[in-house]
């Protein structure tokens, strides 16, 4: 098991698609069972993937090291 990251593979951030990698597993399926616990919990679910959407850094923070972005928010090259 690797780092937890959102997938390129997104519907709307890819937080799904993030975790079926990480664990093997089909990014559909999983996106299936997220909708279903959501009607299932009254919406909780939610929170949850807003939550997961805010921590779990995107593919493209981590092909750039700290350094290159701040030049790149800095406009300095």
């Amino acid at each position: 098991m690797g780092k937890l990251i959102r997938s390129s593979n997104r519907m709307i951030a890819g937080v799904c698609g993030g975790i079926a990698e990480n664990f093997g597993w089909s990014a559909s399926s999983l996106r299936v069972v997220w909708i279903l616990l959501t009607l299932v919990l009254v919406g909780s679910p939610i929170l949850f993937y807003m939550i997961l959407w805010f921590l779990m850094p995107g593919p493209e923070r981590l092909s750039k090291s700290y350094e290159e972005r701040m030049r790149e928010r800095l406009g300095r090259r």
